[in-house]
């Protein structure tokens, strides 16, 4: 029989209707699941899940989503010399991430105490080399030392999320970024009681809370609603970096001290935020933050040779609130330098009480409680008690909603600051980490400083600031490069954060959605990064929509790609026909 022209280019819509679908069939999304009880040889299912979160890593590719179930996964013999766990897949952008996050309500919880490590080089709990992976609701616990301090998690690569993690007990520091191209968001972590005792560098020396460093090209990175509080040496360190990063919204207690305060590492340094030590006159942005109680400095910027901008932070009873020394790289006797032009420190509306700086050479300071001659008392203050700074979050994530160091309603701090193109809700700023009169929780809806191609751009902080049923920011009115304006602390009240709390960005970090909370479905973060559903107890995975396999983990749609397709081959079929008895 011959085959008519017609047949043929039916037939030939057919097959590419077929080939699309398929297409998108494989592109599909799945989800594995690890749980304590879970086996390796498993498929990785709710019903049959892993046993280990390498497991999950190695089956899943980008757009995929691993789920962790609650439990204490003991880790003893790790995946190479160099860690423990290590996650090398990358996703491909910010809507086609791997994820790694807790199931809703659960909290899997990695103790490295008994893991092998090795005698000469470094062990780490955790080892990142992937990107665009987000990395959600983990407890990360007790990796041991020889003489290397192992850090709980080391990160290189890039545009990464890095969500609710809490670091702890590690001999080193808790989460450690090193080089990459930067581009990452750490988001509502808690990083504490990190402790180096037998390092080759010196007792307690290198057990930051959170350190970023030795990056020299690429994107941004954004530290956002942290806290980091009785680690050996600093709270928060980026020594060595040459890539602006911006830390806001964040706490820093007790460092420099171990054993809950009562001991002092004979070599930490007990800074709270040390954010310096550039050789090329890299700016870093310190707004919003809270530092108390740190042995040596609240605030400090680490002999850097850039200055960097440091808006509405408070310091109390700090070894020194705030501490700008510059010193000359070249010269090995420490010698001063005074920072010009471009390369001086921004500070504006902070708070030191008492009001104790040192170095304070090369700065353009204004606006700041020792300008304004403005004596800190106790009385300016709802309270001076830091009760509750280490309880739980707010649903959201968000620092939890307490007194300490909040202005009082007679406060002298209140409307006595400058315009730094920041939310504020009075006649001007306030000064210090809260703005009365804005939505609970930091100064909210900080405006995004730009960022490079493929990075974060910056972006709203009103997510970390704001609680979870939302609500608006007040008079923001900064936009960063890139960010949304300032929208404050608006959450979407049901589930993920919503815009306000993102990092809205060129290629790095979600640009609507931001770092999603899950939620039940409907209540999920918007926009690309949003989340997946909570994962039901059994049965269906998250926001399976009519899945045909019971039982399945994998995320399954209705099949009506491919009937579709025929459906649109056979009525262009028809049409040719029509067209062609027209034409007879």
């Amino acid at each position: 029989m011959v085959e008519s022209p017609l047949i043929r280019r039916f037939w030939g819509l057919v097959f590419a209707a077929g080939v699309v679908t398929v297409g998108a069939r494989s592109a599909r999304a799945a989800d594995y699941y690890v749980a304590p009880t879970g086996d390796d040889s498993n498929p990785g299912t709710m019903a049959e899940p892993f046993a280990t979160l390498q497991q999950g890593h190695d089956a899943a590719m980008a757009g995929d989503t691993v789920w962790i179930r609650g439990g204490t996964y003991p880790i003893v013999t790790p995946r190479s010399q160099n860690a423990g766990i290590a996650l090398t897949k990358s996703g491909t952008s910010d809507t086609n991430r791997i994820k790694f996050w807790a199931v809703e309500g659960e909290l899997p919880v990695f103790d490295f105490e008994n893991m092998e490590i090795s005698a000469n080089g470094y062990t780490n709990g955790f080892s990142v080399s992937g990107s665009f992976l987000h990395i959600k609701g983990l407890e990360i616990k007790n990796v041991p030392m020889m003489t290397n301090s192992n850090n709980g998690m080391s990160a290189s690569g890039s545009n990464n999320i890095f969500e609710r993690l809490d670091f702890h007990h590690n001999n080193g520091t808790g989460l450690f970024i090193s080089g990459g191209t930067g581009g990452n968001l750490i988001l509502n972590c808690d990083s504490h009681d990190n402790y180096d005792p037998t390092s080759s560098q010196g007792d307690g020396q290198n057990a930051d809370g959170f350190g970023v460093h030795y990056q020299e090209s690429g994107s941004p990175t954004i530290i956002r609603g942290c806290r980091a509080w009785w680690n050996s040496d600093d709270g928060y360190d980026l020594i060595n970096h040459e890539i602006s990063v911006t830390i806001e919204n964040s706490w820093a207690m007790g460092n420099g001290y171990t054993n809950s305060g009562m001991d002092i590492p004979a070599d930490g340094n007990g800074t709270g935020f040390k954010a310096g030590s550039s050789m090329t006159g890299v700016r870093h942005i310190i707004r919003g933050c809270l530092a108390w109680g740190n042995r040596a400095n609240g605030f400090y910027a680490n002999h850097s040779l850039g200055g960097n901008d440091w808006y509405n932070n408070t310091s109390y009873e700090n070894g020194t609130q705030y501490n700008m020394l510059a010193t000359d790289p070249t010269d090995s006797t420490g010698v001063k330098v005074t920072l010009m032009g471009d390369k001086v420190h921004r500070m504006r509306n902070n708070i030191g009480y008492p009001n104790r700086n040192r170095d304070m050479e090369g700065v353009d300071t204004a606006s700041n409680s020792w300008d304004l001659m403005l004596t800190p008392e106790d009385s300016d203050f709802v309270s001076v008690s830091d009760t509750g700074h280490m309880g739980p979050r707010q649903a959201d994530g968000s620092l939890p909603i307490i007194d300490f160091m909040r202005l009082s309603s007679t406060s002298q701090f209140i409307d006595a600051g400058v315009d730094v193109m920041l939310p504020f809700a009075g006649t001007a700023p306030d000064l210090g980490c809260y703005e009365t009169g804005l939505t609970t929780g930091g100064t909210g809806g900080m405006g995004g400083t730009a960022g490079t191609s493929g990075g974060a751009a910056g972006g709203a902080m009103g997510g970390a600031a704001g609680s979870a049923s939302g609500g608006a920011a007040g008079n923001g009115n900064a936009s960063g490069a890139g960010s949304g304006n300032a929208s404050g602390g608006a959450g979407s009240g049901t589930g993920g954060m919503a815009g306000a709390g993102a990092v809205s960005t060129t290629g790095g970090v979600p640009s609507t959605g931001g770092a999603p909370l899950g939620g039940t479905g409907a209540g999920a973060g918007v926009g690309a990064g949003g989340a997946s559903g909570t994962p039901a107890t059994g049965g269906a995975s998250p926001n399976a929509a009519a899945s045909e396999d019971a039982g399945c983990g994998c995320r399954v749609t209705r099949r009506t790609q491919g009937t579709l397709g025929v459906a649109l081959a056979a009525l262009s079929l028809a049409a040719l026909l029509r067209r062609r008895r027209r034409r007879g």
